[in-house]
């Protein structure tokens, strides 16, 4: 049985898809139904619209769950067992910044939300937000526990975990990437199964099995068959200025899952990884050097500001209204099955981004080690065990070398993100993305510095930890 009602709440609930997609994950556990949801945004128009789905989705399911909604953060945390973050600190303004000033230096990000200058910058203005939320729950809700979706993951839970916050970061690459493969050999997923670890969009998936059976060996043929190396070797050429014009959007689409990029990454290290090649380009040095290479390995351009400027919110508010009127069923996402599991200590597995010396809120000093070839205080991706003592993460033990070595090249970018929110030191800023694998492969460290010193001038208003220094 569960402890007394908890009150959840969900911080940007001024989203439509993704709000109302994890309250009815939650409501469809029974024993969450009896809950409270609080829906928090600092955008009350958005906030609202909402809330009146969330409303409709209870009443046609004539629950008993109760809604908060509210502009004031310190309404929303008073008594919270559990927060969800969905924000994006300035929206698509502050993305078009992070892409245009990437493209003005010959850098082409097709998503940029987690290493890249792009990444830097998203970090930078989500830990600020972070740290007052941060704040205000030590006061408020002490042993609350985050469940982080927004990204750059890693650089959020990094943040977070420094601050002394029970957090657990949530992705679904590790839940679709397997169910992909599965998909690519004619397996049935529930045969299926697998050791996956690593770092957020970059875990590893060491063991795949088909009903016990070794089926690497299938997957290997299969990837080989479908996606070849492309015939071209160029490496030098007029930098990127711009993809193809054609646009995915659809993440179920074939072209979102055309998969060069990772393939080509999985024949010298021999392990595919979590997250689509459209992400998975960006953070390494190999396949974005110029629009030659690009064309090469993506097949057709999905771009993340592109779908959001041209995202049609009517009809998907229409979509999320019919919603309203289905059986409430999970989704993949994982927040609500840890809610359910902590509350009603029913045992639940799920892959999440912990610190990696150990469960969320262990002692840094003294905790683990979960992958012992990466950094102690890095943000890691692991199988882990929910119930009613909490995000209890598993020892996987080593990376392949190879594998840890690439990991390793994001944690520095991450680490120096981190560093930089803390002390508001720009010159950490230069130095993170310096040492980001694809803007040190195509710009020089004066380039760097230029590029770095413009997006931080023209960011300005959502990184108040650089202000305080001038």
């Amino acid at each position: 049985m569960p402890f007394s009602s908890p009150k959840i709440v969900i911080v940007g609930a001024g989203g439509v898809t993704f709000p109302l997609t994890l309250t009815a994950d939650i409501l469809s556990f029974p024993d969450l139904r009896d809950s409270v949801i609080s829906l928090y945004d600092i955008e009350e128009t958005r906030l609202n619209r909402t809330a009146g789905l969330v409303k409709k989705l209870i009443s046609a399911h004539n629950l008993p769950t109760r809604v908060e909604v509210t502009t004031d953060m310190t309404t929303a945390l008073n008594g919270a067992r559990y927060i969800i973050i969905t924000f994006q600190v300035g929206g698509l303004d502050a993305y078009k910044i992070d892409k245009d000033a990437s493209a003005k230096y010959g850098i082409d990000l097709c998503v940029g939300d987690t290493l890249n200058a792009g990444g830097v910058f998203r970090g930078l203005r989500s830990l600020g937000a972070l740290q007052a939320i941060a704040e205000r729950m030590k006061e408020l809700c002490p042993t609350a526990l985050v469940l982080n979706y927004a990204n750059p993951m890693a650089i959020n839970c990094w943040g977070l975990n420094e601050l002394g916050i029970r957090t657990v970061g949530l992705c679904h690459s590790v839940q679709g990437t397997t169910m992909m493969l599965a998909s690519l050999i004619g397996a049935d997923y529930k045969d299926v199964d697998f050791k996956c670890y690593g770092i957020n969009h970059q875990a590893w998936i060491t063991e795949f099995r088909d009903r016990g059976v070794d089926a690497y060996p299938r997957l290997r043929e299969a990837l080989n068959q479908k996606f070849p190396s492309p015939s071209v070797q160029s490496t030098h050429g007029e930098v990127v200025r711009g993809g193809s014009e054609e646009l995915a959007v659809d993440h179920d689409a074939d072209v979102y899952h055309y998969e060069k990029v990772r393939t080509e990454i999985f024949r010298t290290f021999g392990v595919f990884q979590t997250e689509s090649s459209h992400h998975a380009g960006e953070y390494v040095p190999w396949f974005r050097k110029n629009k030659t290479l690009i064309d090469a390995y993506i097949k057709t351009r999905w771009d993340y500001y592109e779908c959001g400027i041209n995202f049609d919110m009517d009809a998907q508010v229409e979509r999320m209204e019919k919603r309203c009127h289905e059986p409430l069923t999970a989704s993949l996402e994982y927040g609500a099955g840890i809610i359910n599991a902590m509350e009603t200590n029913v045992p639940y597995v799920m892959y999440g981004n912990v610190p990696n010396y150990g469960a969320p809120g262990a002692d840094a000093a003294t905790g683990a080690h979960l992958i012992p070839n990466l950094p102690r205080n890095a943000c890691v991706e692991v199988a882990c065990l929910v119930d009613r003592n909490g995000v209890q993460p598993t020892a996987p033990g080593p990376l392949p070398p190879g594998l840890a070595a690439i990991n390793r090249t994001n944690i520095n970018v991450q680490e120096l993100t981190v560093l930089a929110h803390q002390t508001g030191d720009p010159n950490l800023v230069e130095q993170a993305v310096a040492m980001d694998p694809l803007t040190g492969a195509l710009l020089t460290l004066p380039e760097i510095r230029s590029l770095t010193r413009e997006m931080l001038e023209q960011q300005s208003q959502w990184l108040p930890q650089f202000r305080k220094r001038s």
